[in-house]
């Protein structure tokens, strides 16, 4: 193998380790929420009010996303993509596997949710830097023709850590007994999170830095605020890029967090059989993000991301009908959809975001605009979906993502023609 060769290799491997890391301790909390996390760490008045309050706490990694976004964006665009991504993998993984240790409630009280929230808060500020460097590190060094199929490495690092994450409490549920599970084996995937930090940063350190970020250091020096210079000549592609990504983010979180916690504790299926439906229907996921990458390429990303948001409003319509069915067949056909859906608007993000922004505050821009879109389509969205499910069944939850839907286009729309991005990506130092 060439050493060009090898490199390329060694710089998708990156992309995909790095952020299957990454997504498996960000699952492992959205799993522990909807399971167990709402009588272990909160005070008892119902079980619907302690997942909620469950699902509150979730929600702060999406408010710290930004924080997160612009502190690793600023250093990203400053330093360099390879030592922004390192730091951020240690935060995202330190946090999660502090988690294991946490005393619960019963043991001393609120100081056990104030905890959780903190680490959740890390955990959000880890994840805020992650996903753009990796998508960066991807695409800045894709030939022409490929950025597309290259920018979905990262992408594919959301199903590997699904699957990692899911099948974790999977097996645990099988081998332990409910009171097990719930006194001390739901602490191991957090624990494990350790492990697999370690194998990221072990890829991530033997990385060099982007062509196309050192092709921009080379033509002037850097941003010395590049937020600043973001909100005040980039606002207009931050805003469609924050718009574009809002259907993802509520596709994807209504469809593993909501759906596994409504489903088991409202709609009474067995947390097991759920479990094994939305491991089975994470392939779906995996095979759309594919399909996208390779579209992209023929075609363009925001085409393929249209027709990702025609997917989203679909599955909003076959929500109440086969969520709702009494039906494991009906949950799995339902997750199956969403999930394939969720592919084809988010595989093409690893190619749309960045080529809206110049590579001089690239990282920062599309961090801004992925993580804020994370909180208008995803912060919230297991809480409010929970809240009107509870009050209007599940038909409002399936407008709710028809909304989303409606919303992305609108991004994708005022983004700009296909050509432009995509000449701006390919320019580094545009």
């Amino acid at each position: 193998m060439t050493d060009d060769r090898r490199q390329t290799a060694r710089i998708l491997l990156a992309s995909l380790v790095g952020t299957s890391v990454e997504f498996y301790d960000f699952y492992i909390y959205a799993t522990a929420t909807s399971l167990v996390f709402g009588p272990l760490f909160f005070p008892a008045s119902s079980p619907s009010a302690q997942l909620l309050s469950s699902y509150a706490s979730f929600s702060l990694a999406f408010l710290a996303r930004p924080i997160g976004g612009v502190l690793f964006g600023h250093f990203g665009d400053r330093v360099g993509r390879k030592s922004t991504l390192v730091a951020s993998l240690l935060l995202m993984g330190g946090s999660t596997a502090a988690i294991a240790f946490l005393p619960t409630y019963a043991m001393v009280g609120w100081i056990a949710p104030a905890l959780l929230c903190l680490l959740r808060f890390g955990q959000g500020i880890g994840l805020g830097g992650e996903w753009s460097g990796a998508a960066l590190l991807a695409v800045e060094n894709a030939p022409p023709g490929w950025r597309g199929r290259f920018g979905m490495a990262p992408q594919l690092g959301a199903p590997v850590g699904f699957f990692c994450a899911n099948g974790f409490f999977l097996v645990l549920g099988l081998l332990l007994t409910p009171d097990q599970f719930r006194a001390w084996g739901w602490r191991i995937p957090f624990l494990a999170s350790a492990l697999l930090v370690g194998l990221g940063l072990w890829v991530r350190l033997r990385l060099t830095e982007t062509r196309a970020f050192s092709a921009a250091l080379a033509e002037a020096a850097p941003a010395r605020v590049p937020v600043a210079l973001v909100l005040r000549e980039h606002w207009r592609p931050a805003v469609a890029g924050t718009l574009g990504v809002v259907a993802c983010f509520a596709l994807y979180y209504i469809a593993t967090a909501f759906a596994l916690g409504f489903g088991t504790t409202q709609l009474g299926y067995p947390r097991q059989s759920f479990l094994e439906a939305q491991l089975g229907a994470i392939g779906f996921m995996a095979a759309g993000i594919l399909l996208a990458g390779w579209w992209s390429d023929k075609t363009s990303p925001s085409r393929v991301l249209l027709w990702g948001c025609l997917g989203t409003a679909l599955s909003g319509a076959l929500l109440p009908g086969l969520l709702g069915s009494g039906s494991m067949t009906g949950v799995f056909v339902f997750l199956g959809v969403a999930l394939f859906a969720m592919g084809l608007v988010y595989g093409p993000l690893g190619a749309w975001l960045p080529g809206l922004f110049p590579a001089r505050v690239r990282y920062t821009g599309t961090s801004l605009a992925f993580n804020l879109g994370g909180i208008v389509g995803g912060g919230l969205t297991p809480a409010i979906a929970q809240l009107i499910a509870e009050r209007g069944g599940l038909r409002p939850v399936g407008l709710y993502l028809a909304a989303a839907a409606v919303l992305s286009v609108i991004g994708i729309a005022a983004a700009g023609r296909p050509r432009d991005t995509a000449q701006r990506l390919g320019s580094p130092g545009l």
